[in-house]
């Protein structure tokens, strides 16, 4: 996993923030930020960790709430943009597959994450306003594949738009839904995957577990996998994954 979101949702959510103490922050002096801005240092094997989020471990490069801040130095910075490529490249064969969390913005660090990427699937709780915002996402993409193509790249394969976050209450459900994934292709060319994920209990308590360290409680985030592998929230993200690898044509 490589989080380039500077709320850093991802980081928290695989369980990689240990601390609520400021003084406690291992984080900060090893990120996302050191892999983009130094080309001689801070290769994937220095700064990923091994996250106890699920069985068997994932590795996560983390991001850090400062991330925000250099985003302006960043963007000056030409080979900032390259250098994803440059250090997941070196790594290819340790990995079967990367996954990049991308911030909701369409900034700099969201650039970065589509012009290293192979596949894009674009998550949407598919809200009026949110598929509004699919028009500004179809044309950041074909920025992006502008560039791509003047750096030798193929142009990005759209998996679709992820139904998530997706209320059960069976009116919704059986009449609104439909109409709203409806819209997507016709109005904005984009297809929308089978796979839907719901809110559900079990996927809210998975990312809110807790463990008790001497004196502190401290956050002890579970892969809905490993939590409750037999629940409807676990067997749709069983199926997304399925059907993610069928699209990407990964067997």
């Amino acid at each position: 996993m490589v989080d380039l979101d500077s709320q850093a949702n991802t980081t928290f959510a695989t369980g990689l923030v240990k601390f609520d103490d400021e003084a406690l922050d291992d984080l900060k002096d090893r990120n996302i930020y050191h892999v983009l801005r130094s080309e001689d240092f801070y290769p994937v094997s220095e700064v990923a960790r091994a996250s106890q989020f699920n069985n068997p471990e994932i590795d996560v490069i983390p991001s850090h709430i400062t991330l925000m801040k250099y985003e302006v130095e960043l963007n000056q910075l030409d080979y900032s943009k390259m250098m994803l490529i440059q250090k997941l490249g070196a790594v290819k064969n340790q990995y079967d597959v990367v996954i990049i969390d991308t911030p909701p913005s369409l900034n700099l660090y969201a650039r970065i994450a589509l012009i290293s990427c192979d596949s894009l699937l674009i998550p949407s709780d598919l809200k009026p306003f949110a598929n509004q915002g699919l028009i500004n996402v179809k044309d950041f993409i074909k920025q992006i594949d502008e560039f791509r193509k003047f750096i030798g790249k193929p142009p990005i394969h759209v998996i679709g738009v992820l139904p998530c976050k997706i209320s059960t209450a069976v009116k919704f459900v059986q009449y609104t839904l439909p109409k709203r994934i409806a819209v997507i292709p016709k109005r904005y060319g984009f297809e929308v995957t089978d796979t839907v994920i719901h809110e559900r209990e079990d996927l809210a308590k998975s990312a809110e577990q807790m463990q008790v360290v001497g004196d502190m409680e401290i956050p002890d985030p579970r892969s809905v996998l490993d939590f409750k592998p037999d629940s409807t929230a676990a067997q749709e993200f069983e199926l997304l994954a399925i059907e993610v690898l069928q699209k990407m044509g990964i067997d």
